[in-house]
Parts: C-alpha cells; structure tokens; sequence
C-alpha cells in the first residue's frame, strides 16, 4: 500500500504540475504578440500555398505558409519593427513597409500579391483608401522608382501614362503643365503626401519639380471632386515621399555631369529603428541650357520622418522644400532676342498626420497641412530695340530683330514682335499662396466586402501680389465634406458611391457626386483568353479660379471702369466655379494567365463655365463711355500691372476619345509597355466670336477667322494633340538595370498670342489656330550597372533624336543631352 500511496502521490503531482504548466501556456499565447492575415491576389481572391517569412529588426523570427482560405498567423512574444517578405508562384515577390508591434499586440494584414508579369498596383487616389488597382473602376496609374530611371524631374516621365498631355514652354526648368482627357492644365489636384500642392485654383509648374525622394507617384485620370473637393476635375496627382525601412542607417550618394554644363548632386539618409523610421535628402541641379539666358538651377532638400508610440497609432511628419531659378528668354523663335528676365520659386510643402486604428474594422487619420508658396519674376532691363509704334499716341516698345517663322501647319509670318514696355527697371512682380489645411478621414469595415468612408476638409488660403497697388490680398475659407462606400460582391462585382458638399469663399456652396463600378465577366485563372472586366464612372466636379484669374475679372474692371452697359449686354458675370462632368467606360482583358494585359477607355467630358482669356485690344469695345485717350491709358495701365488679359466664365467645350495600354513580361526581368490616346475635343462657345456682334469681327489670316487668345467656337482646346502615345521598355536584371522611354504626339491647335503687337500695333504676326503646334518623337534611354555592392555607374540620355519642336510654337525644346554619373551606397548589414 504504501508503494502504491507514493505512486499515486506523485502522478497527482505530476498531474498538478502539467496543467500548470498548460495554464501557463495559455495565458501566454493569449498576451504574446500575433501578426495574421490574408494573402489575396488583386482581384480579393485568396491565394493558398504563399510562403510568408518574418523577421524581428532584420531577424529571422518564422516562416508559415497561407491555408485554404489565404490565412496566416504568426505568435511572436516579441516586440520590434517586423518585416514580412512574401513569395508565392505566378506572383511577384512582395515586401510590404515595415511595422513596429509590441509584445502583445495584435496585428491583421491583407497582403495583395501583383502578378509576375503585369503590374497591378495598390492605389489611393481612387477611393480615398488603399485598394487594389482591379478592384477599382476608375482610371489610375502608377510611376515606381523603376519608371523615373536616372530622370530628375517628371516632364518625360509623366508623358508614359495614357490620356495625359505635358508641355514645357522652353527647356529645363521651363514652365510645364498637364493636361489631362483633354482638361485645362490647372485642373489637376495636385497632392504631396496628402497636402494641396497647388496655387490658390490648382495651378502647379511641374518644371522644378525634382525626383528626390519620391517613392510613387499616383496619376487618376478623371474629376474626384468627391474625395478631393475642388480642383480635381480633370485629375489627380499624389506624390508619395520614400520611409527609411533598413534596420541600419544607409547613406546614398550620387553625382553625374553631361553637356550644356548640367550637373547634379544627391544625398540621401534613411533607416528605421524600433518605433522611428526617417529619411532626409537634399539635391542640387543646375544647367545653362542651349539658349541665351535660360541657365537653371535648383535645390531641393526632402524629409519623412514616423514614429510609432502603439502599435495602432502611427505620427509621421513630412517636409518638402525647393529653391529654383531659370532664366526667361522667352518665345525665341519670335524675337531672336532674349529676354532680360529671371523666375524664381521658394516653395515649402509640410504634413503632419496621425493615423490610429481604433478597432480592427475602425481607422481614423487627422492631417495638417502647410503650403508655402513664393514666385517671383524680375525684369532686370528691356530687351530689344526702342521703336514708336502708335504716332497718334506717342506709343513706344521695345521689339526684337526681324524673324520669319513658319507654324505646323504650314503657314508663315514675318516681321518684328513687341517684346517690353518702357518703364522703371529692374520690375519686380510676386506671387504668393499661403494654405493651412486641416483634413479628416475615416473608413471602416462594416462586413469584409463594404467599407464606409466619411471626412472633411477645411482651407484656409491667403494669396497677394506684394508691390501691386492694383491686385488687392485675397483670403479665402473652404470647407469640403465628402461620404463614399466600397465594397464587392464576391469579388466579381465591385462599387464605389460617394459625393462631396463643398462651401467655398469665391464661389458658394456646391455638390459632386459620383459612381463607379467593376465587374469581371471571366474572373483571372491559367489559360491564354481570361480576366475581362468591364469598368464604367461617373462624375461631377468644380474648379475655383486662380488668384489672377479672380484678380483679372473682367466683370470686376468693367464694373470699376464705368462698363456696366457692356455688362448687362454681355451678360457679364463675376468669376465663378468651372465644372466638369464626366462619363467613362472601359474593358480590360487578360491574356496568356497574365502575361499580357490589355485596357480600353472611352471617355466623355463636359466642361462649361470654363475660364476665358480676353486682351486688352478689346478695351474700346467694352468701354466706349470713355475717350480714345482715356481707353488707351487704361490699356497702358493695365499692361504696367502685367493685366496682359482680362477673364471670364465664357468658353465650354468637350472633350471625348479612347485611351488604349497593353503591357507585359518577357521572363522576370523584361518588362513592355505601350499606349495610344484619341482626343476629339472641340469648343462650343466662345466670348470672342459668340458676342462678335458688339465686339466686332475677329481678326483673320488671308480669310481664315483667328483665336489670339482663346480658341474658336468649333475648334480645338489649344495645346491638347489629338493624338498622343508612349512605349516604353524596363529591365532590372542583377546588376543591370534599363529603361527605354518614346513619346510621341501629333500637332495641335495654339496662337502665336501676338495680337497688336507688330510693328504697327497690328496682327500681322498671328497665324492661324489648327495644327499650329508642331508633333513630336522623343526618345530617351537610361541604364545603371552594378559594379559592386556599394558602388554603381548609371548614364541618362533625353531626347535621342534631338528633336526641339516638343515646346509650343514660339519656344525651342533642349536637344540631345546626356548625364553619366556614380552612386555610392553606405549601410551596415544585419550580418555585418
């Protein structure tokens, strides 16, 4: 008995200690630390059999593989910056932004594979939220690190999308806008890490803009006023800063020189380290161009910087500052003289922001944004020679040499061109936009397949012209408020519904909806004909004026000046809203299990109120209460003020055509991309010849009527080609990379704008409107080559066939020119 008494006791023991232990174990497992998830591919399809690897600050933690249903899990216990890396057959390997955890958290991840062999991309712009590109009916691209090569702005790289024109009125560093589906060029929503990048109306010079630091660049392609309140009506650009994700500090450095004396310097610090994470670059680009006094030079210092307190609280903060100076010589080809001016821009762009998941399903962001804005243009001394032009008047001006030049389509003028005024130089002239935003945004999950979406936005905007006594400050308060839902049926239907009621200063209250939707008829599955969706959008949007557009009211100077009868008989309004509606249908269609996709759009634009330019030529029509010398002291008035032309709300137009893109993989390292646009845009009133009754006939070329400042009604938008397109060719190999980029457009419609302005105050220098701009084929190559660990070698070529029409007529592009360079890269391995 005793014997078995013992025994007994000690298997109790045993026992007791056992369910301790498990206990213990359980108690354990239900504080410890677990990273879960799901693996989908872009279409919200599960993939199973995905290897998933996570590391803890550059260490090997574990490695699991997705179930059935996509699912994965890991239990860690352990706090840090972790790191997933995931890799599965057909698919392109994925390594999502690092995230700091606690000891006890719990983390859920979607992880969105992209097929090997197209790119799908995760976007914002679309939605308001991160979304797989096929879940999304709208129209959006994406440019990588890979697309921009060794390119140190976005003029060539942005002409690679579908639907978008970008034009630069001389060389680098020049003026240079988009226009997209056939839109005004300040009618692009322009965002820097969620901040209104643009002037007071939208307006945004893309020539200074550097590459530094910039680790995706998002172009939406349609209005989205709905998420972005005014100023999205034709498009969305959103650059995204670089985040430090090496556990170890990594220093890179990079330098190049080619010809016209053009060099560039980078350096850049990133790097991540339990709850932080920071980058910070700065560079220098400067380049005499090929003209007389065209030289630029531009400095651009970039830093993001997050913080991570709880693993459900993010803080980041983002700051962008550029300095910049370019030499003006103006239209070239029109005086033969260079123009003795200078631009200068300080621009500074700061973000704060707090993203907190409150519940797995509940996520909320609050952001303040800063824009800081200063251009500057100075006229250091009249160029040209002196010449009295109006004997009636005593009228004088400055004009450049004799010249002959021929447009596009064939026509040519000869003569001397006004150049300057007389007056007091050096001539100094400003432009500031102030902004302080403050934007909200929340979205939750009700079930996995809907996800409401509510914010709110409000501007507070301050623009002046400091010197002018003419252009008084102007403040402006904006208030945006937008709902949307998303969701899918079974990952075969999906929607987004949403609008936006917006209260702004200038123009009052206004509304924009819209809807959009997707469908796969043939879900994505292995096989050559596969994966047709059907896509279809609509939308609403407005626009608010510029600054010069609301400082230059031609209702505003009439009403100043004694107008009034023109008013009422022109039916003459104060400046209001631009509006655009917009209709799209599209299809996209697989082929070969992915290896090649295609896409077709067709798009409808409706674009009314649209903001018109009148010159002052037109003065004595629109005031004949006052006398001949009365009317040309105003003009003169004007001209000193650079009030060149006065605006209304008086030109719609529309714009329809078809955007085409096809793309795909040779091998896992060749990637091709090609794409065909089709603008049929014409306009359907006009101020200038709608009213020609009571301002008079407009001015014609041997019979041919003539726009000078604004097209004619049943003509074409100015500076839209009817036809654009691009190819495109990407290697990244182990030690070689490559990218081979052609754009091309056809000629397009545009003035010469020289109205009054030859030698006997005439319009014998204007020519006439179609096709006056000529088409182009730009070639450019760049490649970096590997040499070792830390050290590569990288060239960059633009314009191969040097070809220097790609500017308006007037303007000459830079041609052939090349960069060769090194790139150093300092970091500390995990290993090392």
């Amino acid at each position: 008995m005793p014997f078995y008494s013992g025994r007994s006791g000690l298997f109790r023991l045993c026992a007791r200690a056992f369910c301790t232990a498990l206990i213990l174990l359980i108690t354990t497992l239900a504080h410890a630390g677990i990273i879960r998830g799901t693996v989908t591919d872009p279409s919200g399809a599960t993939v199973r059999g995905a290897t998933i690897v996570l590391t803890n600050d550059a260490k090997y933690v574990g490695t699991t593989v997705s179930g059935a249903d996509g699912s994965f899990q890991f239990v860690t216990g352990q706090s840090g910056r972790f790191a997933l890396l995931i890799t599965a057959q057909t698919f392109r390997q994925l390594e999502p932004p690092a995230f700091y955890a606690d000891a006890t958290a719990n983390v859920e991840r979607t992880l969105v594979l992209e097929p090997e062999w197209v790119h799908q991309a995760i976007v914002v712009t679309a939605t308001g939220s991160p979304t797989p590109q096929p879940q999304t009916s709208e129209s959006t691209n994406v440019l990588a690190t890979l697309d921009l090569g060794q390119l140190n702005d976005f003029t060539s790289a942005l002409q690679m999308m579908p639907g978008t024109a970008v034009v630069q009125a001389g060389q680098r560093g020049a003026q240079t806008s988009l226009f997209v589906r056939g839109g005004p060029s300040d009618a692009n929503k322009v965002l820097i890490d969620g901040v209104s990048a643009g002037d007071l109306g939208g307006r945004f010079d893309l020539g200074p803009v550097s590459t530094l630091g910039v680790q995706s660049t998002e172009v939406y392609r349609g209005p989205n006023s709905s998420l972005y309140g005014a100023d999205a009506d034709s498009g969305v650009v959103a650059f995204r800063t670089e985040r430090g994700t090496s556990s170890f500090p990594t220093l890179r450095l990079a330098g190049d020189y080619g010809n016209f004396f053009t060099s560039q310097e980078r350096a850049e610090l990133a790097g991540a380290r339990n709850k932080l994470d920071y980058f910070g670059g700065f560079s220098w680009l400067q380049t005499s161009n090929s003209l007389p006094n065209s030289q630029f030079h531009a400095a651009t210092a970039t830093g993001n910087f997050g913080w991570q307190p709880r693993t459900s609280t993010q803080i980041r903060g983002t700051v962008h500052y550029g300095v910049d100076a370019t030499g003006v010589p103006n239209a070239w080809q029109f005086y033969h003289v260079a123009a003795n001016e200078k631009e200068g821009d300080q621009d500074l762009f700061l973000s704060g922001s707090i993203d907190h998941q409150t519940t797995l399903d509940w996520h909320n962001s609050l952001r303040y944004g800063a824009t800081r804005k200063r251009e500057q243009l100075t006229t250091f001394a009249p160029a040209g020679q002196l010449i009295e032009y109006n004997t009636d008047f005593g009228l004088s001006a400055y004009f450049g040499n004799a010249v002959t030049f021929t447009g596009a389509n064939g026509y040519t003028a000869s003569g001397r061109a006004m150049l300057s005024f007389p007056g007091n130089y050096p001539s100094h002239t400003q432009l500031v936009s102030n902004r302080d935003q403050l934007v909200y945004q929340g979205d939750y999950r009700f079930t996995p397949h809907i996800t409401g979406l509510v914010g709110f936005q409000y501007q507070d905007e301050r623009g002046s012209e400091p010197g002018s006594t003419y252009y008084p400050p102007v403040q402006r308060n904006n208030y945006d408020y937008h709902a949307a839902v998303h969701g899918d049926f079974k990952n075969r239907f999906f929607y987004t519904l949403g609008g936006n009621l917006a209260h702004y200063s200038l123009f009052g209250t206004q509304t924009s909806p819209h809807a959009g939707i997707s469908y796969y008829l043939l879900r994505p599955k292995p096989g050559v004909f596969n994966g047709t969706r059907l896509t279809f959008n609509f939308g609403d949007a407005v626009r608010e004026p510029t600054l010069t557009d609301q400082d230059d009211s031609l209702y505003t100077f009439l009403k100043n000046n004694g107008g009034q009868s023109s008013v009422d008989q022109l039916h003459i309004a104060p400046i209001g809203a631009p509006a655009t509606r917009s209709y799209e249908g599209g299809l996209e269609q697989a082929f070969l299990g992915d290896h090649i996709l295609f896409r077709a759009t067709y798009f409808h634009n409706q674009f009314g109120r649209q903001i018109e330019y009148v010159g002052l030529n037109l003065v004595p029509a629109l005031l004949p209460n006052l006398t001949p010398t009365q009317q040309q002291q105003l003009e003169t008035f004007l001209q000193n003020n650079y009030a060149y032309e006065l605006t209304l709300n008086s030109e719609a137009y529309r714009a329809q055509g078809i955007e085409t893109t096809v793309e795909g993989g040779i091998g896992r390292s060749l990637f091709l991309r090609g794409g065909y646009t089709y603008l049929d845009a014409v306009v359907q009133r006009s101020f200038t010849n709608d009213d020609a009754a009571l301002l008079g006939p407009v001015p014609t070329f041997n019979g041919i009527p003539l726009g000078p400042y604004s097209p004619l009604k049943g003509a074409r938008p100015f500076r839209r080609p009817p036809h654009t397109g691009f190819i495109s060719a990407s290697y990244a190999g182990h030690k070689w990379t490559g990218l081979l980029t052609t754009a091309f457009a056809s000629r397009s419609d545009d003035s010469t704008y020289l109205a009054g302005e030859d030698l006997s105050g005439g319009n014998s220098l204007l020519l006439p409107n179609r096709n006056l701009d000529h088409g182009f084929a730009k070639l450019d190559i760049g490649a970096s080559y590997q040499f070792y660990k830390r050290l590569a070698v990288y060239a960059q070529t633009e314009n191969l066939l040097s070809d220097q029409h790609l500017a308006p007529i007037g303007y000459l592009s830079l041609p052939f020119n090349f960069r060769a360079g090194l790139r150093i890269k300092l970091s500390k391995s995990a290993g090392e």
